[in-house]
């Protein structure tokens, strides 16, 4: 097994082909949240990892290119911005409104959570990024000095959730406005739950990136603040 792992390109290969063939199955399947691509191949290399006894450090020095790759992906978020900048500008007090509640109430949750199941101080930190987009999201717990897998695990299981539960929900209590279901989605879910939303259309798609990207902007401000506070 280890002359196996031990090949400079066999992270990259396991991660790059697990991904592969989930996405394929997840658009075959008409993209239940359950089978987000990010979260099976996570799920399929942490179990490819145990089973053949890989360091995760060798691990992660096999997949640099992967992880040099968030840079300009953290970049391209502003595209959203831009192909719906228009239609933003002349929501903004709706837009305004919505990011302040909507960070609020999931500030709130996640400390009131962690703090309600005795969770420490490290469990804490971790958490805080959990409804913003990966790429950012890793950012941010580097600077709260949390643990960035954990803080990985956490945001996939937001985000899953939220796809999974989200769009039924917002049906239930009958929102219908393609722009408010988007915003709603992204807001929570980030990446996992717009794509979910694409599925429904691309104004909400559209509009999910879109808070996406303004959530990351604010949590990248608001988290270290709000970490200083209740750990402080």
């Amino acid at each position: 097994m280890s002359a196996l792992y031990e090949l400079p390109v066999f992270g990259l290969t396991l991660t790059l082909g697990i991904y592969l063939v989930s996405y394929a199955l997840y658009h075959r399947l008409g993209r239940p949240g359950l089978l987000s691509p990010v979260l099976i191949t996570v799920i399929g290399v942490a179990a490819v990892l145990q089973l053949m006894g890989m360091p995760y450090a060798l691990y992660m020095q096999q997949v640099t290119l992967l992880t040099l790759l968030l840079g300009p992906a953290t970049v391209a978020l502003a595209v959203p911005l831009l192909r719906n900048g228009r239609a933003l500008a002349s929501s903004a007090p709706a837009v305004v409104l919505t990011l302040v509640l909507g960070g609020l109430v999931s500030i709130a949750v996640t400390v009131g959570a962690m703090v309600g199941l005795g969770a420490d101080e490290a469990m804490l930190r971790a958490a805080l990024p959990r409804s913003v987009t990966s790429p950012v999201g890793l950012t941010i717990a580097e600077t709260l000095q949390a643990s960035v897998p954990m803080a990985v695990v956490l945001t996939l299981i937001s985000g899953v959730l939220g796809a999974v539960v989200g769009p039924a929900l917002l049906t239930l209590i009958r929102v219908r406005d393609e722009r408010a279901r988007g915003f709603a989605i992204g807001l929570t879910s980030h990446g996992i739950g717009t794509s979910r939303v694409l599925s429904e259309s691309t104004v909400s798609g559209g509009w999910s990136s879109a808070a996406m990207v303004l959530n990351a902007l604010v949590m990248t401000v608001t988290l270290p603040m709000v970490a200083a506070l209740v750990t402080g």
